[in-house]
């Protein structure tokens, strides 16, 4: 590999991700919500029987409403807590993924460049007039941000 032809960034790396337009609940953050919620409720349930374990086995009918007590109102507490969390964790793997599909695809371009002399001298002249003006070419970067924009819609990138 020629040093002196490598760029230190990317075309692809300098294009912000996409968004969606509106912040939709998909079926795996809610599917992830449910079961991060019923991960804690279940865990709080456990610590609680163990704390109540002594005092339960004389007032077994209090124990029984106190736990369900407790259930009911860490459903209702979980439940906001766990949807923010589900769509933050899916929102970091989300972009995670569409910045390694970026360098991937980064790495496969500059390999077929290497093989191809005419994509090569293209890249060249590309990155040199980068150079010379100081930001991306209109051309290039309107087709990489059109191509990273539909690879990130249609979910084409891998993990």
């Amino acid at each position: 590999m020629n040093t002196s032809t490598t760029t230190t960034s990317s075309v692809l790396a300098q294009l912000s991700t996409v968004r969606a337009k509106h912040p939709v609940l998909s079926a795996s953050t809610k599917a992830l919500s449910t079961w991060l919620s019923t991960a804690g409720v279940a865990a709080l349930l456990v610590l609680a029987n163990h704390l109540m374990d002594d005092w339960a086995e004389t007032h077994l009918m209090a124990a029984w409403l106190a736990l369900w007590a407790l259930a009911i109102v860490a459903i209702v507490v979980l439940r906001s807590v766990s949807r923010m969390l589900a769509q933050n964790m899916i929102t970091g793997l989300n972009q995670w993924s569409a910045h390694l599909a970026r360098r991937r695809a980064d790495e496969r371009l500059w390999n077929m460049a290497q093989a191809d002399s005419r994509l090569m001298g293209e890249l060249q002249t590309a990155m040199d007039r980068a150079d010379e003006i100081g930001l991306p070419t209109p051309n290039l970067t309107t087709y990489m941000t059109r191509r990273a924009a539909r690879m990130v819609h249609n979910r084409l990138y891998y993990i």
